[in-house]
């Protein structure tokens, strides 16, 4: 593991390396000193020149609680249709869930409602305050419960990343409200494949135990500050940091590529605090000790079995996916009850977050599982 990880971080800045000497070799072979001058000026306002992210389809704020709000997306003509609604749990990383509704272009919404699936909602992860920062799974899966009764008590459940261990528990605790489990991109074996995350976290915590999270918690006045997060997820890649500022230092005079490139850092650099208590426990016993896909987690008293879990499931991975390999996510279909003729695995082609916001994700795959879970509903 130790070489593993000392390869794996040889290799991105070797990577980066190669990415800011090309990009910028081909840069400096078009433009003059003034105009580097005044390019430089641009990129730069641009670079700084950060809004907050924001969600596109109209929605209707069902509740909001101190932890998270549910928007709902139901076009007004559909609030009668005779079929099981659908909730969706964004990733909770450290940004924002506007992700699975990235853009008019881009979004998980809007792509799930246009294949059948008009009775839709998600819910909104809010930022963590000096309020909110003992809120913990318990906590988490009440605001499920509460969106999943708000709905009509039964529910297609989709989740996206953290969203997806997080409906995996809820489904395993709750079956009968689960009519379908449909999770994408999902951490549930934490310790298949080769990621660098897992393996960095189970190094930390074989040297140092749970002290150096603890002290991240501590040092954010018991949150985990986004920032941290961010910058986490750029020394995982910098490569793809590095290649995307001077990517738009090349594309200055391309108002698309201009407004691409504001979409995704206007998310990607937003960030938002994650509760302390929260944050502890799901490394604990998640990310170390694995205990989802072994049946030996326990929350609220009951144990989590994945075995509870028989409704249809549908698995969505990607094939260049560096923070959750796909075989993190296939574990699950041997652990669920699910019978097999009832299990779908589908990978794009894309990464991690290409899986909730990415063109062939979205033209693909979701239209595609989205059909699949309205022919059952």
């Amino acid at each position: 593991m130790y070489a593993r990880l000392a390869a794996y971080h040889l290799e991105a800045a070797a990577e980066a390396s190669a990415t800011a000497i090309r990009a910028w070799s081909g840069y400096l072979a078009t433009a003059d000193p003034l105009t580097m001058a005044t390019d430089g000026l641009r990129w730069w306002t641009t670079v700084l020149d950060r809004r907050p992210p924001r969600w596109h389809l109209p929605a209707e704020v069902r509740f909001r609680t101190p932890i998270a709000a549910l928007r709902d997306v139901t076009a007004p003509a559909d609030r009668a249709a005779a079929t099981v609604p659908t909730l969706v749990l964004p990733p909770q990383a450290g940004h924002s869930s506007s992700i699975v509704d990235f853009s008019p272009e881009q979004s998980q919404l809007a792509t799930l409602r246009g294949a059948g699936l008009v009775r839709l909602a998600a819910l909104e992860w809010l930022p963590a305050t000096a309020a909110t920062r003992d809120a913990t799974i318990d906590d988490y899966l009440a605001v499920v419960g509460r969106a999943v009764d708000d709905l009509g008590g039964r529910v297609n459940l989709v989740g996206d990343c953290q969203g997806g261990w997080l409906a995996a528990i809820y489904a395993a605790l709750h079956p009968e409200n689960v009519h379908t489990l449909t999770l994408a991109g999902a951490p549930l074996d934490f310790h298949a494949g080769d990621a660098v995350i897992a393996h960095s976290t189970r190094l930390l915590h074989d040297l140092y135990g749970m002290a150096p999270y603890r002290a991240l918690v501590a040092a954010g006045g018991g949150t985990v500050p986004g920032a941290a997060l961010l910058a986490n997820f750029v020394g995982i890649a910098p490569a793809a940091e590095i290649g995307r500022q001077l990517e738009l230092l090349q594309h200055l005079d391309e108002p698309d590529h201009v407004s691409r490139y504001r979409a995704f850092e206007d998310w990607f650099k937003h960030t938002q605090d994650l509760p302390g208590a929260f944050y502890l426990w799901l490394v604990e016993h998640l990310f170390v000790r694995n205990e989802l896909i072994a049946g030996e987690l326990v929350v609220g008293g009951r144990r989590v079995d994945p075995a509870a879990i028989t409704c249809p499931l549908h698995l969505l991975a990607g094939a260049r996916d560096h923070i959750t390999p796909p075989s993190q996510v296939f574990a699950f279909a041997d652990a669920v009850g699910t019978p097999a003729a009832d299990i779908v695995r589908r990978t794009t082609a894309g990464g991690h977050l290409g899986l909730f916001m990415g063109h062939d994700a979205l033209r693909t795959d979701w239209p595609a599982l989205g059909a699949q879970i309205r022919a059952r509903s």
